[in-house]
């Protein structure tokens, strides 16, 4: 029987950083993924792809909406090529899962291909069509992520009624897309067809769009996709969805208390995602399992069975691929015996929409929840320069930060390029700087991230240079 330092159970961004940390720190590790391709929802059927075909997206809506205005001119109809478009995700996904390979034998990190699951606290049978194999392991990391959640209701064929797994491979671009749920993957996958042609109605419970975000970048995103003619049905109750042949019709409730009814031919369930932890048996190891399947853990995110830690999606939190990347990397220094730290108000929020969507730290409404005191500075994308010139003027930067020490507390983009700029304000953040700090930092002219400061000058002494 092979016998390990450390197995980890899920090969997605929590538990391949985690094992390729716990190989650094010189602990011999093993990695257990049910599939035969590494990565995880993340790299196969999540971020990875659903990114490739925004960028496709994207380069389509320019060349039929905005090259003319550049003085680039087409000869001829453009046209799609939707088979191709898929393949090209398809050879991302490829590209970036054979990545993981090559780290894996890079850390002389031994994979098991099948379903990990539990004989005791320290043994995990493997499960595959090979049979069954059993390694002995001193610690275990379980990372085995989460899976698409629906509503009771909703019969998931995926044909017609769909997850983001199935609308990341359609065949064909739909005609009138319906998506219940307006958080970021259905916002992201509705703006992809929506880009290519399709109708696309999202249909929220809540009464605004990505609710969990700060009101102003729901407002802003809202308006931004309406322009691109995207229909919103805020304040809707879904309470059936049928299928009939090819055409599916969503039943909902709106705020008046009347019943209506929307008709397409697909429908994207995006009501979030549920933690993953089927098949694990961790009832022979004594590890709990909450009645939503997630795995309690403390402080150090160890279950209450000490060896056995849990990260990512089967743990509370925001489910986020950079979120489990931190935890991954966090508990293989703890087994180490080191002193790590996670500061979970400091990780970034983004949504891969145009305008992009990004948030660190508290929203207004947080602080106004929280009783807390605080400044607000906003400038608008469109003031900028660098925005005029790339005919990207939708969003703003706005900054929190405490009415007595300056403090940021919270900084909230809408804009080109966001995702990556909201770096800047987590590092400002992790230092605790204050608005004055970044206002006094030299930004380059002309760039997106001139907001960041004109932001800062506005939170300052209402100050901004430029409105």
């Amino acid at each position: 029987m092979s016998k390990y330092d450390v197995a980890v159970i899920g090969s997605g961004p929590g538990g391949y950083v985690a094992a390729i940390r716990c190989a650094q720190l010189g602990m011999k590790t093993a990695i257990i993924e049910k599939y035969n391709i590494l990565g995880g929802t993340c790299l196969n059927v999540g971020c990875i792809p659903s990114k490739a075909l925004l960028d496709s997206s994207h380069h389509y809506e320019d060349a039929i909406k905005h090259f003319e205005d550049h003085g680039i001119e087409i000869p001829g109809e453009v046209k799609i090529n939707f088979k191709k478009m898929i393949e090209r995700k398809a050879a991302v996904v490829d590209q970036t899962t054979k990545g993981i390979d090559f780290l894996m034998n890079k850390n002389k990190i031994d994979v098991f291909t099948g379903v990990g699951s539990f004989k005791d606290a320290t043994h995990i049978v493997i499960t595959s069509e090979k049979g069954e194999e059993t390694i002995e392991a001193t610690n275990t990391i379980i990372a085995t992520g989460s899976k698409p959640a629906s509503l009771p209701f909703i019969k998931i064929d995926k044909e017609r009624v769909i997850t983001s797994t199935e609308a990341l491979s359609l065949t064909e671009i739909p005609k009138h897309m319906i998506v219940i749920g307006g958080g970021v993957i259905g916002l992201e996958l509705g703006q992809v067809y929506r880009r290519l042609g399709a109708e696309v109605s999202v249909v929220e419970y809540m009464d605004r769009i990505i609710p969990t975000m700060d009101a102003a970048q729901s407002k802003e995103l809202t308006k931004a996709m309406k322009k691109q003619g995207v229909k919103f049905f805020v304040s809707h109750r879904v309470s059936a969805v049928t299928r009939e042949g090819d055409q599916v019709t969503v039943t909902a409730t709106n705020k008046k208390d009347e019943e209506v009814s929307f008709t397409g031919d697909y429908c994207l369930v995006s009501v979030g995602r549920r933690a993953y932890t089927d098949g694990l048996k961790a009832e022979n190891a004594g590890v709990k399992i909450t009645e939503r399947g997630m795995i309690d853990v403390n402080d150090h995110l160890q279950s209450n069975v000490k060896n056995i830690y849990a990260i990512g999606d089967v743990i509370k939190g925001a489910m986020l691929a950079h979120k489990a990347e931190e935890e991954g990397t966090f508990v293989a220094e703890t087994i180490a015996g080191q002193k790590p730290h996670i500061n979970y108000n400091l990780i970034p929020g983004v949504v891969y929409t145009w305008p992009e969507v990004a948030s660190v730290g508290r929203t207004e409404e947080q602080l106004k929840e929280a009783g807390v005191e605080y400044k607000s500075g906003q400038f608008p994308m469109r003031a900028l320069g660098r925005s005029r010139a790339s005919g990207d003027t939708d969003g703003f930067v706005k900054i929190l930060a405490d009415k007595t020490t300056d403090e940021v507390l919270g900084v909230h983009m809408v804009g080109a390029r966001v995702a990556d700029l909201i770096a800047e304000a987590v590092t400002a953040m992790e230092f605790r700087a204050s608005a004055e700090d970044i206002a006094r930092m030299s930004h380059a002219h002309p760039t997106y991230a001139e907001a960041v400061k004109e932001a800062a000058l506005a939170a300052t002494d209402d100050r901004p240079l430029h409105i």
